[in-house]
Formats: C-alpha cells, structure tokens, sequence
C-alpha cells in the first residue's frame, strides 16, 4: 500500500510538474510599436511575475493553460491576457487616458476625474518617496498649483506652514484640513508650550498611496466649516489580492547647510569699530586717548573680548562663530512592508526607523513607527477593517531665534574671542559679548518626546448593487512630554544652581461618521447621492512643572530640584456635529452637476450662532463629447466647468464667546475676577469662492492641463474690537471685517516621449493677490508699534510698513529718509524730499511678504532602466525683512559682528554709498523698521534630484528578489536668489503668525541633503 501511495504522489507531482512551462513575450506600445521597458507582468491569483527587460522580452513561468497575464505599465490601461496554449505572448499596451479615467479621492468618497466639478490637485506616493526630508509637507513643496508649502526655518521638525490659494484669516487659523484615510485630524493639537503640532510631522511617506488637496467651494464644502483653508486628504496604501510582496527601503546621507551669511574677520572688525568709535569721539569733541572717549572704550573692550589680553591686536581670527553653529548633518531611513491578500483578507503592514542629525548644533530627531492596514469581506454584503497608526518621535531641541542660546545668535561674538579658555572650558560672559550658546548644547538638555496612535475601524454593506453605507469610528491619541535640564553655567540655570522643567501635554480625539452612498446609470444619464452624518470631541491636557537647586550637573531630572518654583495644569474640549449631503448628476458624460450642503454645530461658538449652513454648487460642460468636437484629432478632450460655495472657518479658541473669570486674590483669600467679556453672537469666519475652470487635453491627451481662475470673499474675520470703558472691559472678539483672495492657476502635463527613450514633464505655476478689504469700525490700520508688518485695508496681509530709507547723504555720512508727506487726498507731494531724522519721515507701504507667483517644474527621463528625476520650486514677487539688521549690519552701533556690505560704508565727503557712517554707540540708519534691511525674497531651487536604476528581474533568477533599485537623491540643491541671508525659505519661528511673516531673525537655513539608498522588493 505504502508502495502504491509513494508511486501516487509521484504521478501527481509529475503531472503538475508537467503542466507548468514557459511562456515569453515582448510588451509594446500599441501606436508606436516601440518596446515598453519595466513593464510589470503579473500570473492573476498566483505569485508567479516578471518585468520586461530594455528590448520589451519577458519570460514567466505559468501553472496551466487557463493562466491569465495582467500586464501594467505606467501612462498606460492594465491589460489582461489568457495565455491558452501559447509559447508565445505578444502584448500591446494602449496610452491610458489619464485626464479621463484618473480616480481622485473626494471629501467621503471617490470620482472619476472626468465628471468632476471642482477643482482637485492629485500627488501620487511614489512622487513622495526617497526624497531625503522630514514631513510630507516639505515633499509636497511644488508639486501643485496654489498651494505654498514652505518651512520655517532649518531647524530638525521645525514648524511647517501650508497655505492653498492665500492666507484666508486674521486672527483664525489659516492651514488646510488634513484628512488621513477618510478621518479629519485636528490642527487644535498642541505641544507643552502651547505651540500648535504638525499633524503629518509622523506619517510614514512610504506608506502613502496618494494626496489630494480640495482647492475650490464645491470640493471642500462637504466639510463646511472646518474646509475654508482647503483640505489635504491623504490615502494610505491598503493590500490588495494576489501574491504577498515585502519590501524593503534604506537610505543614508548628509546634509549641510543651503547658504552662509558673510562676516568680518578679526582684521576688519577691528578695523570697523576703531573707525566707528573715532567717528562718535569727533561728533562729541573728544581726542582719541582721552578716557571717556569712545576710542578708549572700544580697546578696553576689544582686550575683554580677547580674553583679557592685547590678542586683538594681532587681527588673527581665533574663532568662526557660523561654524561652530552650523555643521554637517547626517540622515539614516529605513522602511520594511508587507502586503498582499486574497479574494477574502487583504493587508498592508510596514514599519520605519529613521534619524535625522541636523545642521544646527544640538538639534536632532528621531523618529519610528507602524502600520497595519487590514480589511476583509466578513460576508459577500459586508466589508470590515482597521488602519492603524502608532508612532514615536524624539526631538533634541534647541531655543527659539530670539534667544541668546539659539547657536545662530553665536555669528553675534566678536571674531577675536577665543573658543575655549586654557582649561579647555568654553568662554562666556563678559569674554563673550552675548551669552555663549554652545554652554547650552553642552549643560543642557531638551528632549521633547511625541507618542501618537491614529485608529480607525470602518465597516462598508452594500444593501444593494447601487446602495451601500459605510460607517467609521476613530481615535487619534497625541501624547507629548517635554524634560529639560539647564546646568548651572547655561543661562537659564546660572542664577539658581540650576534649572528644570518637565510638561506633559495629551490630545484625544473621537470622529465617527455615517455616510450612505447611492448611484445609478439610467441609459444615458448617472445620478448618485451620499447623505451622511459626523460627530467629533476632542479634549486638550497639559501639566507644567518647573523646579531649581540642583546637587550638580549630573542631575537631569526635576526630581533632584530643591525648590518646586511654578506648577500650572489645563483641561478644555470642544466638539463638532454635522449633517452633511451631495447629489451628483451627468448626462451621457456631457453634463455635469454636483450639489453639496453641510450643517455644522460646534461647541466653539455663541449659543446664539451654534449652527451654520454650508452650501456650494458646481456644474460641468465637457464639449470634447460634443459632435463638433468628437473625434477631433487635436484636442482629445475639453472641459469648462464653474462653482460656487461658502465654507467656514471654525479654527479660534474654544471660550471665546462666553464671559469668563480668572482666579485672583485679596488681602490674603482667593478671587474671582471678570476676565473677558461675553459675546453669544460670536459665529464663523465665511468663505465664499466662485471658481471658473478649463480642463483640456491635447494629441491624445499626451498633453494636458488645467486652468483656474478664482474669488473668494472671507467676511466676519474675527478681530478683538475696543468696547466703551463702561463695560468695564477694552476689548471684545467681534466678527467684524473682510478679507479677499483672488487669483489664477495653471497646470501643464506632457508624455513627450514615449517608448525606450521616455520624458514626461509636470509644470504648475498660481498667482494670487490678497487684500484687507475692510476692519473694525472703521479702523484703516492694524499695528502693534513693534513689528513692521501690518494689516492695513486695501493691502495684503502682514505688509511692512514703515520709512522708506533714502540712502546715504554723499556729504557728511549720514543716513536719509524720504519724507512722503502726503496732502488731504493722501497723494506724495515731494516724492524726492529726504531726511536725515528717522522720525519726521512718514511710513509708507514697503513690500509684501506674501508671493505672488508661486510655481514648480518637474520633468522625469528614463531609458534601459535609468531614470532622472529633476524636480525645480520657487516664488517670486514676495520681500525679506532682515530682522536682525540693526544688529548685524548697523555700521557698528555696538559690537555685533557685522555682515561684509558694513566694508561699503561711507568714509569722505563724496562717497556714493548705500551703507552710512559707522557711530558706535550711536546708530546711524539702523532702525529696523525701515525699507533698509528689506529686499527680494523671490527665488528659484533645484527642490530635488533623483538619479536611480530599476535592475532587470531577469538577473535575480530563483532568489525570490522581484525588483530591485539603487538611487542617488539631493534635495534643495541649487538656490537662486537675491536674498543676502542664510536662505530665502524663512520666517522666524519666535514671530511667525498669520500677519508677521518673512522676518529673517537669525533663522537656521533650510538644510541641503544628498542621500544613496536602495528598494528591494520580493
């Protein structure tokens, strides 16, 4: 019997064995015939694939006669192929219709891109991925059309700013709504110091399928009153039936930094400030060597600065503070995934690990992470799954731009001062003219750690073939802990032996949603509709508590502090519950009509405006279907579409429109004062947007675009509007004021070449213009004194605004001011007239720092397996205001270090310069708040560079490697610009609002990356 079995399982396995055999091919393209290199063949339900080598031939192995092939390729529709009892499979490829058949995500749901409305800018993931940065957000940078993507400095996880189509609040937020596999995330969530958290700062860019941004009325209205500012909905990859598949993702590399501000060496500072101090000693009459003079007090500090001792007066330079600031950075990232399914159970699974060292001194981040997306059809009615997120970020931290421990405030010392004394500690304080910010990298620590979870459980039933629901509940669960120790040297810690804090700061957040989805064709016409409802709390913790008196340095926790000095705790919530619906309707693919309408309520606002209704319209013309233009064998495809919408913006505090009490206290028993004054009127901030659109396609839609032209009126800006003194308050939030954006958008796509020898370009370009259109009561200026930006009716948000300097009076050195005085109607009567005090000259607008024209150019070659991917970002028409100016280059007012142009200055009657008579201690022209030390921030950068090799299945024979590729990637490579400071990509982070903005106040510059790495996949 066992004999018999044996021979059995022999006959079987040879029979099977027998049935397997080779089938090869070549893959073409359908119009050309020309050979299509890496296509993908795959066996339909088996494991079995392969990827055409740079002659189009491919071989795979197939189990049986009744085999089907998929053949994909990107550009091109997926074919299926039954191989029968072919040898031999020849397969043509037909150019996909992008612009047609493309499937865009949209708010609650999927479209063809075809029938849309509104206006949807798509970034794939593989357009994302290997690029050498830290958020998505700075992958994103030029990628699509209106929407400005910039970091504010180069600090490691420092802040991002995302704005689509303009700044669209005063005073409430301005950054899109995120939504991540169908959640909306809250932008409320914040750090231990109140600072608001990047909500993308943790997601895995492997992990991403694609991002849409919902740019006009009619697209984002869905979300009502938390879409005015746009919204950014990302997808995640999900598994998908067929073989399993791992893959694997490292990359390593360095960074520095993008650009360097010029300074003096020891010779000329030396030389500057000896000129300056004899300069003030002739304005007040005194010899050179007199005692009190200014020339004495400059050598008594020169031999401080030395390290008490005649150096100086060697002009040897015995320190380069930017170098010791900025340094080379270095960057490891791995990813490991998983994926794969069956008809029944789908999944993806991956995780990450990745270390980012930054180019500024002490500031590092690193960051690690899982997914697991998993769904499966419980019955043939019901689909069920999760996507979960778990993440931990730690970030090293360094102080914000306006503190003397920032390392970039290090380019302040004096060039003379010496490192390190002869015991080899670092110098400090009075050595060194500002406090030495290296005591911090050294004594101090700052570790900011970010633990967060986003789950999200759905459930899809389909009662019929044309009616389903989808239902989902999700959490989303920040955790921060903030631990700092300053040692006794540091300048936090050296007045208390010692100083430490430790914060805590939590965010939950709950979103559940029911949306019922119907659609059917009726012949020629389709009509769908989605009715849903979603309902959303979020609650905000944070506890502080510092201490001081440390044993000694060694003690790095707060629980070693003798003296408890400050504790404080916070506990608020707020909620949203909306009622939401869209009605789609077309004829024949021809006409197109999308109604939407949402209800919001929230918590946030007065009971008196606790609802608002959201309401937006769009319609479609697709004349490429019209029998005039049918067939046309230049335009393939054409499009007019218009929309109309209101959406809100629900981004404020939460207790702003209730009267509210702070504790106090009197003659020793606790208080309750009156702290803000109620306002049950208080409601949203309104958006309302018309958009008018042409989507078109060319030779087949080889060539394609899209052109947008839009208007949006925000009103009911909220502002803090004085209130008579009998109320015993000075101010009330009110919603009072309007703001407008208008502008156009221009989007370009081209398959130039197709075949072995492939070139494909992408170019996006937007011009936007924003303006106050009207304040509060009247008001024509908003201005804190302080600041040089404003808001200022009939101007863009946040413009400077201050004296416009006149340059330098040839004859005797000083600085000159146009007056501008203006007559009753407010025209410039004498627009030559110049001064040479500061304060008889009128302000006048001086520039703006909102762009604009933003743009991007991305163009992409491949041939026999290389591909070169060259990937160009910039703006233009925006300005800089150096804020550091009457600092750095003040003509030695005081003994900063001073940037190179200060070697320009006036000296002798006659000299034609821009750069006025160096005066230490007295100034001359160095008020900041003028057009002096504001210029052109317009730039040009090679955003991205990526060279990288897909090697040839065929060469990995039975190791089970499916594909492999090596590449090469630099990021923020080239910069063009007249911007003189570190980097034009700036705005100080210790300022950075919705109004002051493009402030360059010793900001770190934005890192230049160069990475290698390789994707294995099996």
């Amino acid at each position: 019997m066992k004999r018999l079995l044996f021979t059995l399982v022999i006959a079987l396995m040879a029979v099977a064995v027998s049935a397997q055999r080779n089938v090869s091919g070549r893959v073409s393209d359908s119009a050309t015939g020309e050979a299509l290199i890496g296509a993908t063949i795959t066996l339909k339900g088996g494991n079995a694939g392969a990827i055409t080598d740079t002659d189009g031939n491919f071989n795979i192995t197939v189990p049986n006669d009744q085999s089907v092939l998929q053949v994909s390729y990107t550009g091109y529709e997926t074919a299926e192929v039954a191989v029968g009892a072919q040898s031999r499979v020849d397969i043509v490829l037909k150019a996909s219709n992008t612009l047609v058949d493309e499937v865009v995500v949209i708010g609650y749901g999927k479209q063809i891109k075809s029938t849309l409305t509104g206006n949807i800018a798509k970034i794939g993931g593989e357009n994302l991925k290997s690029m050498p940065v830290v958020s998505v957000e700075q992958a994103m940078q030029g990628q699509a059309a209106g929407v400005f993507v910039e970091s504010v400095n180069g600090k490691v996880g420092g802040a991002m700013r995302v704005r689509v189509r303009g700044v669209g609040s005063i005073n409430a937020g301005t950054e899109p709504l995120y939504v991540i596999d169908g959640i909306p995330i809250a932008k409320d969530a914040r750090n231990t110091s109140g600072a608001p958290l990047n909500p993308l700062a943790d997601l895995n860019f492997n992990d991403i399928e694609s991002i849409e941004v919902l740019k006009d009325a009619s697209a984002k209205a869905i979300y009502g009153a938390r879409g005015s500012n746009g919204v950014v909905i990302i997808t995640t990859k999900s598994g998908k039936s067929g073989r399993g598949r791992i893959e694997f993702d490292m990359q390593v590399g360095a960074s520095r930094p993008t650009g360097r501000r010029e300074f003096l060496n020891a010779a000329e500072y030396i030389e500057l400030f000896t000129e300056a101090a004899n300069n003030s000693d002739d304005i007040d009459g005194l010899p050179y060597d007199d005692p009190d003079s200014w020339t004495v007090f400059a050598e008594g500090r020169f031999s401080r600065y030395s390290g008490f001792n005649d150096s100086w007066k060697e002009g040897v330079d015995r320190t380069d503070w930017q170098e010791e600031a900025l340094r080379t950075g270095s960057i490891f990232n791995s990813n490991l995934s998983l994926s794969g399914g069956n008809d029944k159970v789908r999944y993806y699974a991956s995780g990450n690990w990745g270390n980012t060292e930054g180019i500024l001194v002490g500031n590092d981040l690193e960051k690690m992470g899982g997914r697991l997306n998993l769904d499966f059809d419980a019955t043939n009615r019901l689909k069920v799954g999760v996507n979960l997120n778990l993440s931990r970020t730690l970030t090293n931290q360094v102080s914000n731009d306006n503190a003397f421990s920032t390392p970039m405030q290090l380019v302040a010392l004096a060039p003379i001062t010496p490192l390190r004394d002869e015991n080899g500690q670092l110098y400090d304080r009075p050595v060194t003219t500002y406090y030495n910010g290296l005591i911090d990298v050294e004594d101090a620590t700052r570790k900011v750690f970010t633990f967060r979870t986003i789950a999200n459980l759905f459930a899809d039933y389909s009662f019929t073939k044309h009616l389903g629901l989808r239902l989902e509940g999700a959490g989303n669960f920040y955790n921060v802990r903030d631990d700092a120790k300053f040692g006794e040297r540091t300048d936090n810690g050296n007045d208390s032996r010692g100083y430490g804090y430790s914060a805590f700061a939590g965010a939950t957040d709950w979103n559940t949603n029911a949306v019922l989805h119907w659609d059917r064709d009726f012949n020629r016409h389709a009509l769908g509709f989605d009715l849903g409802t979603e309902f959303f709390t979020s609650e905000y913790t944070r506890t502080y508590v510092e201490g001081e008196q440390f044993p000694n340095d060694e003690f790095k926790t707060l629980a070693s502090a003798a003296s408890i000095t400050a504790g404080t705790s916070t506990l608020t919530e707020y909620s949203f519950l909306s009622y939401f619906g869209r009605l789609r309707y077309n004829f024949d693919r021809k006409y197109l009509l999308n109604v939407s309408t949402r209800i919001d309520g929230s918590s946030r606002f007065g009971r008196d405006n606790r609802y608002a209704f959201f309401p937006a319209v769009s319609a479609g013309w697709v004349l490429s279907e019209e029998n005039f233009l049918k067939n046309n064998r230049v335009l393939s495809f054409l499009k007019l579409r218009a929309s109309w919408g209101i959406s809100g913006n629900a981004d404020i505090g939460n207790f702003l429109s209730l009267g509210l009490y702070g504790a106090g206290g009197y003659n020793g028993n606790s208080t309750l004062d009156p702290d803000q004054i109620a306002n049950p009127g208080l409601t949203w901030e309104k958006s309302t947007e018309t958009d008018f659109g042409l989507d078109f396609g060319l030779f087949n839609n080889r060539l394609t675009g899209e052109i947008d032209y839009y208007i949006k009126n925000t009103t009911d800006l909220l502002l803090n509007v004085p209130v008579p003194a009998t109320s015993g308050f000075s101010t009330q939030f009110q919603n009072i004021g309007e703001l407008q954006n208008k502008g156009v958008e221009f989007t370009l796509n081209s398959n130039n070449f197709v075949g072995k020898f492939s070139w494909s370009t992408s170019f996006n370009i937007a011009a936007n213009k924003n303006k106050v259109v009207s304040l509060a009561g009247g008001q024509t200026i908003i201005d804190d004194g302080s600041n040089t930006n404003v808001v200022k009716v009939g101007e863009p948000i946040g413009v400077f605004f201050g004296p416009d300097y006149a340059g330098v009076d040839p004859e005797n050195g000083d600085a000159l001011w146009y007056v501008n005085e203006t007559d009753d109607n407010g025209n410039i009567v004498d627009p030559t007239a110049t001064t040479n005090s500061y304060d008889e000259a009128n302000f006048v607008v001086l520039g703006s720092p909102l762009p604009d024209v933003i743009y991007g150019l991305d163009n992409t070659f491949s041939f026999a397996g290389l591909t070169l991917n060259v990937r160009f970002q910039g703006q233009a028409g925006n300005e800089i205001q150096n804020g550091a100016g009457n600092f750095m280059s003040c003509g030695a007012c005081w003994f900063d270090n001073q940037t190179r142009d200060q070697l320009d200055r006036w000296q002798e009657p006659g000299d034609i310069t821009d750069v006025p008579e160096a005066r230490l201690g007295y100034g001359n022209g160095e008020q900041v708040r003028s057009s002096r030390y504001i210029t052109d921030g317009s730039y040009l950068r090679l955003k991205n560079l990526t060279l990288a090799y897909d090697f040839p299945s065929g060469l990995f024979g039975k190791t089970g490697i499916r594909d492999l590729r090596v590449y090469v990637t630099g990021t923020n490579l080239l910069t063009f610009t007249k911007y003189e400071g570190w980097d034009p990509e700036v705005t100080t982070d210790f300022l950075a609002s919705n109004i002051i903005y493009g402030v360059d106040f010793y900001a770190a510059p934005q890192p230049k990356t160069i990475v290698a790495g390789f994707r294995v996949g099996f």
